[in-house]
């Protein structure tokens, strides 16, 4: 009895030294409002369209334990088919929003698309708190899907720059972001967190494959609408 006592006593000291550690971890994590997806569907740029681009942000995101908030992807998508485009920076909320680490990545919307937003290689992290790997790193997965403009607003119809709106994985382009905001040249495209360049490759524009010929893998940003 005294051998059970004394052990149910020592593994109560190891929780409560777990509980004591973890607190500030938890709370951050559970306080986040954005993040980079630590992976895609799979599908290239085939995301199943916005819906299933933003089940994409919410399977992560509860996983990573930000429950309790509706979270978007931000992706525009260009009119077509009789339905008007869709700017990516009307679909992410009000902010503020901050990481996993509880860094404030911007203070609103206003300040997300201007040159004072806080999104570097170090706070532009996975719902696990994680730094998703750069220009630089093996393999480089910093190109971030979004099919948007600079300011955050979706392009005009015609050329593709969504990927036929998220639903293509063959032909096609999406505009692409920079997540350590590095590139090839000391440019403002370069250095763009949300509109650096259009994906290319031999399947078409949009596989799998293809965004990770150009350093991507298939990753967005997700907000916290709410």
């Amino acid at each position: 009895m005294i051998h059970i006592e004394k052990s149910a006593a020592i593994a109560g000291l190891v929780l409560a030294a777990v509980l004591h550690a973890a607190p500030s971890a938890l709370a951050q994590s559970a306080n986040m409002t954005f993040f980079v997806t630590s992976n895609g569907p799979g599908k290239g740029a085939d995301l199943g369209g916005l819906d299933g681009a933003d089940a994409q942000c919410q399977k992560l995101a509860q996983a990573g334990g930000a429950t309790a908030k509706t979270w978007h992807a931000y992706l525009s998508t260009q009119a077509a088919d009789g339905k008007p485009a869709v700017n990516a920076k009307d679909r992410i909320g009000k902010g503020p929003w901050q990481n996993a680490k509880g860094v404030v990545i911007a203070k609103d919307t206003a300040d997300l698309h201007s040159a004072a937003n806080n999104l570097t290689k170090q706070t532009a992290l996975s719902e696990k708190g994680e730094v998703i790997n750069g220009r630089g790193d093996t393999p480089n997965r910093h190109d971030i899907l979004t099919g948007s403009q600079a300011d955050g607003t979706a392009f005009a119809a015609g050329d593709d720059k969504t990927c036929k709106n998220w639903t293509s994985s063959t032909q096609g382009a999406a505009m692409l972001g920079h997540a350590d905001r590095q590139g090839l040249r000391d440019d403002e495209p370069s250095k763009s967190w949300n509109s650096s360049h259009p994906s290319r490759g031999p399947d078409g524009g949009c596989s799998q494959a293809d965004l990770k010929t150009t350093g991507g893998d298939g990753l967005m940003y997700c907000f916290a609408a709410n």
